[in-house]
């Protein structure tokens, strides 16, 4: 009997160290998929009355819905930059977005997310909107990625441009590193998209896999292919978050059918808030004020959704405050891959995406603008200004056929402290009842002012790093 039960309780030890040398062996894919200016309340699951997205809400339902989640930046490629290195945009010299045939791009030194997991034997993909550089030295195939297909800069930088028409040169699809068609029409790029999404989960089924699908939608100009065109009854804006949702459904069908659900995160977000000047051609942030290019709330505060049933609870629901840079450390913990040797702002969310901490990640976020101009700081539930300049369409609203209305640009003369667990729509400024709350995020700021600087106090950072340039 005695020897049975030594028996019994090796075999047992075996099958356990069998497994945790599989779950070793098998990291989990990572599927990215980020939209372009969608606001926080453009999906139903957060809020949306006149948008159907079941596929995105049962992703939510089945994972975490983040509720206080920004992008780095209030722009598209600054934003990107931060998502792919895990820094603070203006500490790698990134600002603004990048037009055609520019001399900027990502540095070749900085290791983005795609390279660290490559290293890892990941296969790697990119299909969509790269905005990162469209020299050749800054494609995305020789920054990781073992395959692309999309765009190199944003859809309204073509000839068609609603404000400034033949302006820029033709919108060129690429393929890897190869101009393969000139878009006149891009009604089908999201399917198109999606559909090599699919092929590369196939293809890439018995082996780990990272995806990043950057869908150049609902950026404006607005497209929808016939399927999806007056299906929503809601306009065009509507329609095209439907056939985006529709995407995000046969995605996961393809994970689902392969049997790939049990090792593969997925995580649905944004690049920034709703460009508001185009009117029903643009997103809502619902409460929250203002927009794209701006450092108030509806300008970075994003949806995001996070899906992994192996290790992240259904139906969760978290407040904690993350960021964009936050991802590439995420992500090397869950995959055990080595960070890069450059310095990143990120920290690694994977505790507070399980619910195993309740604490918050990072003691303060920084929102920085334009070059490298330090606008706010958020400090557990408070969120301070400081005196900058923005833009605002001062309550009027715009048009419905695709063309911007002008903003108005406002001084904020002193520096405004705001309580977003009370005030989220950030209507009353409370700077003058809380010193020690000032004092606090003054000195988070100034440390943070030392290390990447800011124009607007005319900090020269001790830590920056030079953006990519062309010889």
């Amino acid at each position: 009997m005695k020897l049975f039960k030594f028996t019994f309780l090796l075999l047992i030890i075996l099958i356990s160290f069998s497994c945790q040398k599989e779950d070793q062996n098998n990291p989990p894919n990572i599927v990215f998929i980020l939209t372009d200016d969608l606001g926080f309340q453009d999906l139903s699951v957060y809020g949306s009355k006149i948008t159907n997205t079941p596929n995105l809400d049962r992703l939510a339902h089945e994972g975490a819905l983040l509720k206080s989640y920004y992008s780095t930046q209030a722009v598209c490629s600054a934003s990107r930059a931060s998502i792919l290195t895990g820094a603070y945009s203006n500490r790698i010299g990134f600002s603004g977005a990048l037009g055609p045939n520019s001399k900027k791009g990502i540095n070749p030194s900085e290791l983005l997310l795609s390279e660290m997991l490559k290293d890892k034997g990941y296969k790697t993909a990119m299909y969509g909107k790269w905005h990162l550089g469209d020299n050749k030295k800054f494609l995305p195939t020789r920054h990781g990625f073992d395959d692309f297909f999309g765009i190199l800069y944003s859809n309204d930088m073509w000839p068609f441009h609603a404000e400034y028409p033949n302006s820029y040169p033709d919108l060129m699809l690429y393929e890897n590193e190869n101009p393969i068609k000139v878009l006149t029409d891009q009604s089908n790029l999201t399917m198109d998209l999606t559909s090599k999404s699919i092929e590369f989960i196939n293809k890439n089924k018995d082996n780990p896999f990272f995806l990043y699908l950057a869908h150049p939608q609902p950026h404006v100009p607005l497209f929808v292919s016939s399927k999806f065109n007056g299906r929503s009854k809601n306009g065009l804006y509507s329609d095209v978050i439907e056939e985006i949702d529709n995407s995000v459904g046969m995605i996961m069908k393809a994970i689902r059918e392969n049997d790939l659900d049990k090792n593969t995160i997925v995580v649905f977000t944004s690049d920034n808030g709703p460009w508001l000047s185009y009117g029903t051609h643009s997103g809502s942030t619902g409460i929250y004020r203002e927009g794209k290019g701006t450092t108030w709330e509806g300008g970075q505060r994003v949806p995001c959704i996070v899906w992994y049933p192996k290790e992240i609870k259904a139906k969760s629901e978290i407040s904690n405050p993350l960021m964009g840079i936050d991802w590439v450390p995420t992500f090397a913990s869950v995959t055990k891959a080595k960070l890069s040797n450059n310095k990143i702002d990120g920290k690694n969310i994977w505790s507070t995406l399980t619910m195993e901490s309740k604490e918050d990640p990072h003691e303060a976020l920084f929102f920085y603008y334009h070059i490298n101009s330090l606008h706010g700081v958020r400090y557990g539930d408070w969120k301070m200004y400081f005196p900058h300049r923005y833009r605002t369409l001062n309550g009027k609203e715009g048009r419905n056929d695709g063309k911007p209305i002008k903003y108005e640009y406002v001084n904020l003369e002193e520096r405004e402290l705001y309580n977003l667990k009370k005030d989220p729509s950030e209507n009353k400024n409370v700077f003058n009842q809380f010193p020690e709350i000032v004092k606090k995020i003054e000195a988070l700021a100034e440390i943070k002012r030392g290390e990447i600087g800011d124009n607007l106090t005319g900090k020269i950072g001790s830590e920056n790093r030079p953006i990519g340039k062309t010889e």
